[in-house]
């Protein structure tokens, strides 16, 4: 089994991720004596649903200090008001494991503020697979452990698209209306790296603006895509009318645009973007490498724009990724347009394979084995 960079604490705590992810997988590496209550069981979902006291008189059976995973708790959310309970009475320590934060919010999560803290569990990271590590691989078929693990990666692909879809959202009733939002699904996968046009994906989808963006709550919300905001300098941070859109996996994004094949080098960037979206997504959760991410735009009316600035503390580092085979000058000049911008600590381009160079005016320019070493070794703003 591959180990993973996750770390649990030692209290109780949510632990969210997208499916095939290895939640489950890791939790039974990690807590093997532990309690388990999994709600994906329909007999223990049915169970439960029809009588709720059961999960308390199960509870009452367990060891005081005793750690207890309630998996897929977002099916039944109301359980919560039991689990804050035992864990003032008892002392029991909970693992709350699930694949979508939506009916957790609007069961409001919040009865156990203080009470449990937020893990969250990403597909594979370099550092993880080591030398088994390919980039060519993960851009082709994404870092899922479900996927990446799998013999028939492909199949394995286009049934993690299907099961979404049945699972996560028509078992969980989050749309009414399925074909839209299965039409809606490849127009999301066009926007990936990109601005989200909620007009445009609501015309071709033909379903209401509305709709595409309670969509695309419904992706973020169950940990597929992610919004990366906007930074700005004179306000310090806050988010533009327009973040930028990412999904979790690169192939993810295939498989939702029904693409299967050897990577294309028209898809190559924005798919090469994302990985590293997503790497540095991972590494925050994982290693506490910066406080917040943002892209950078210029104020100026200009187009030029950063893809990533990793805000910590009051310093400030500027990544650029980049898919082509060989550096070229003209990839500098985003980072040379933000060179002023106060904080700014290092400036530095990530592309697939190659030399590590650094400029005249000091922008690193890594290999990306290089920049996962330097991410694994939380070395950036040292």
């Amino acid at each position: 089994m591959v180990e993973r960079l996750l770390r649990p604490p030692e209290r109780s705590f949510f632990l969210l991720g997208p499916r095939g992810s290895g939640k489950s997988t890791w939790l039974k590496a990690v807590f093997p004596d532990a309690h388990v209550i999994n709600l994906l069981s329909e007999e223990t979902y049915q169970r439960l649903m029809v009588n709720p006291g059961s999960f308390a008189d199960e509870l009452r059976a367990v060891a005081p200090g005793k750690w207890v995973i309630v998996d897929e708790v977002q099916r039944l959310p109301g359980l919560l008001n039991e689990v804050h309970r035992f864990i003032e009475s008892k002392h029991l320590r909970f693992v709350l494991c699930g694949s979508s934060a939506r009916k957790l919010k609007r069961a409001g999560v919040n009865l156990l503020a203080g009470r449990a803290l937020r893990r969250a569990m990403h597909p594979f990271v370099p550092e993880e697979i080591g030398t088994a590590f390919d980039l060519d691989e993960a851009l082709r078929f994404g870092l899922l452990p479900i996927v990446w693990d799998s013999t028939v990666k492909d199949e394995t692909l286009a049934a993690y698209a299907q099961l979404y879809l049945k699972e996560e959202v028509q078992a969980e009733a989050l749309v009414r209306n399925l074909p839209g939002f299965a039409r809606f699904l490849p127009l999301a996968a066009v926007f990936h790296g990109q601005t989200i046009n909620v007009t445009s994906i609501a015309r071709d989808a033909g379903v209401a603006r509305t709709t595409v963006s309670d969509y695309l709550d419904i992706l973020e919300e169950t940990l597929l895509c992610f919004r990366l905001p906007a930074y700005e300098a004179r306000l310090r941070v806050r988010e533009r009318k327009t973040p930028k859109w990412y999904w979790c996996d690169p192939g993810l994004v295939r498989a939702m645009k029904r693409l299967s094949g050897v990577v294309t080098q028209e898809e190559r960037g924005h798919l090469f973007e994302g990985l590293v979206a997503q790497l540095l997504r991972a590494y925050k959760d994982y290693r506490g490498i910066c406080d917040e991410i943002y892209y950078w735009a210029s104020s100026a009316g200009t187009k030029t724009e950063v893809d990533f600035l990793l805000l910590r503390g009051e310093e400030l580092i500027a990544i650029e990724a980049k898919s082509g085979a060989n550096f070229a000058e003209t990839w500098c000049k985003g980072l040379r347009a933000m060179a002023q911008l106060k904080g700014l600590k290092h400036r530095m381009i990530v592309y697939p394979k190659g030399p590590a160079l650094r400029t005249k005016d000091g922008i690193d320019v890594l290999p990306f084995l290089e920049f996962a070493d330097r991410l694994a070794a939380n070395a950036f703003f040292e």
